[in-house]
């Protein structure tokens, strides 16, 4: 980490002195050597230098065409992934930057995007048309499913990225972002929305959950969410408005998807 810090604090950086140090940390966030965020017992911390180096990263960059038509920062461009990693990518409409940790027998999908500073740990699926935003940790036996959009947070550098912890699934169509911590084997149906200002409902312990002191949203260990609707004031006349709203519906760590679609 130290030479890392040190190009960092380094006045007058070139592109010619950044680079060296540049792939050595793509290959560094590609092995898990290095990641944008760690378990420190059940608290999670934020590598903000890791962030510095990314976003210097897109500085130093020129657009170029790579060889495969695609068009980027030089300084980007696609993880090679290797049989030996045991990793499925199921059709070359399969995106992942270069900087992401993937584990064994984590499945990609077609068409799905990964960005660069994730981390996606062992036994995970990205089904098709979901994206892992900038610097997401998903955790291990994680199921994403189809068009599951995971917000991706690069700035500012001390925010923290969304958080997916190990055995949990998320449902086709939700939608998670600005730091939201998802918790261990948590459910969350289909077509929920959760962000880093989203009140969540608790119906099981009659509380509502709020933001914590770092602006995150924690959906608890084991519960399981599904989208709802709360009345809001109408000053419309015969109008009878309603927002969404993620309501947890029940806790417990053995869930049957059918379940979800019952009161």
């Amino acid at each position: 980490m130290d030479k890392y810090l040190e190009m960092l604090e380094k006045e007058n950086l070139t592109k010619e002195e950044f680079m060296p140090v540049w792939e050595e940390l793509k290959k560094d966030l590609n092995t898990g050597k290095v990641r944008v965020a760690e378990k420190n017992n059940d608290n999670w911390v934020v590598n903000k230098w890791v962030k510095q180096f990314i976003l210097l990263g897109f500085k130093y960059g020129e657009i170029v065409k790579f060889e495969d038509g695609t068009i980027d920062k030089d300084t980007m461009g696609e993880r090679k992934i290797n049989i030996e990693e045991k990793v499925r990518v199921v059709s070359p409409t399969v995106s992942v930057r270069d900087g992401v940790f993937i584990g064994k027998g984590v499945t990609f999908m077609p068409p799905c995007y990964t960005n660069i500073g994730a981390y996606i740990d062992e036994g995970s699926m990205v089904d098709s048309l979901a994206l892992v935003g900038s610097c997401a940790q998903i955790g291990k036996n994680v199921h994403l499913g189809a068009g599951v959009i995971i917000g991706g947070v690069l700035e500012p550098v001390g925010a923290y990225p969304v958080i997916i912890e190990d055995n949990v699934f998320v449902g086709a169509g939700s939608q998670i972002t600005e730091g939201t911590i998802v918790k261990e084997k948590a459910v969350i149906g289909a077509g929920v929305t959760i962000t880093g200002s989203t009140p969540v409902y608790d119906n099981v312990n009659g509380k509502i959950i709020l933001p914590n002191e770092n602006g995150q949203i924690v959906i608890p260990e084991n519960a399981v969410v599904i989208p709802g609707t709360r009345d809001v004031k109408s000053k419309i006349e015969g109008v009878t408005l309603s927002k969404s709203v993620p309501i947890i519906i029940k806790y417990g760590s053995k869930v049957e998807l059918e379940d979800l679609l019952r009161p």
